[in-house]
């Protein structure tokens, strides 16, 4: 089955009509000199969102969320991430991030209402938002503050859920062996749904073998945080914090410095939810989205 083929299922899940999948299609934008970033275009209007998956993750994290909502929108493979390029340097932190997709969102979305990232794709938006505010008219961080990668050095690998698997092996015999990693990391989404995101961010190798579909990180977001939090407390557009209700990426310490920093921050959490808010409860996600940015209802 074709990466495309894959929607009916998530219609499935979402208990949509097959007619409501939308057209969906993949295309890349140079960002530098032999570097792209490949995108997941959902629909055929200018897109009214754009969507920045976690690290070692993909622009298909987003598919439950997007397919809900029902509206033209982008979702990003970040570098290093899915079909995007690498990078000789492995530096796939916040600003670096940020440079990338704001070459894309100026090609493909120019005039999006809302950027919506999570995670590693969280603090991108900060810095994205900080940077180029007139690309960043909304922003919804989704299960991240400045201080999440201090947290995630505190966390065992139970605790970090489906975020360990990118500190595990790189390479498996089989596919159903990275299956089985996954469901067992990921105890709050249905089997056949961690089936799919595994099949969408593996690849399997001339030997036979099955490698994941990101490049290693090199460095230590935690340096970072400083910056972040400055960039936080610069923005000037709306922005929500969504927590998942059963994560620890973010701490109650961090939600009162962010709120300290941005005093108009609006926070909401996801009962049921962990670190991945958008496939654990993609419903919730996707109606706070909607709620959040104008003109969005169907």
């Amino acid at each position: 089955m074709d990466e495309f083929g894959f929607l009916t299922e998530v219609a499935d899940e979402l208990g949509l009509p097959h007619d409501r999948i939308p057209r969906v299609t993949r295309t890349a934008v140079e960002v530098s000199p032999g570097r792209e970033v490949s995108v997941l275009r959902w629909g055929t209007g200018p897109p009214e969102l754009i969507f920045l998956h976690g690290g070692g993750q993909n622009a298909h994290t987003w598919d439950l969320v997007a397919l809900h909502l029902g509206r033209p929108a982008i979702a990003i493979d970040l570098p290093g991430h899915g079909h995007s390029s690498w990078r000789d340097d492995r530096d796939y932190g916040p600003a670096r991030n940020a440079v990338a997709v704001a070459v894309v969102a100026e090609r493909l979305a120019p005039d999006a209402r809302a950027v919506v990232g999570m995670s590693l794709g969280g603090l991108t938006t900060v810095r994205l938002a900080a940077a180029r505010p007139d690309l960043v008219r909304r922003a919804v961080i989704v299960d991240a503050t400045p201080g999440s990668p201090e947290a995630f050095t505190r966390m065992t690998d139970r605790q970090r859920g489906a975020v360990a698997l990118t500190r595990g092996p790189r390479t498996f015999a089989t596919l159903d062996e990275v299956v089985d990693a996954a469901v067992a990391a990921s105890p709050r989404r249905p089997a056949t749904a961690v089936r799919r995101g595994v099949v969408h961010n593996t690849k399997q190798l001339a030997d036979g073998r099955w490698t994941w579909r990101y490049d290693r990180f090199v460095g230590d977001l935690t340096d970072a945080s400083a910056v972040l939090w400055e960039d936080l407390a610069s923005l000037t557009m709306p922005t929500m914090l969504v927590r998942g209700a059963e994560s620890g990426f973010v701490s109650e310490a961090d939600v009162a410095e962010a709120r300290r920093r941005l005093p108009a921050l609006r926070v909401e959490v996801v009962a049921g939810a962990g670190h991945a808010v958008q496939s654990d409860c993609p419903v919730q996600l996707a109606d706070l989205i909607r709620a959040f940015v104008p003109n969005l209802q169907l």
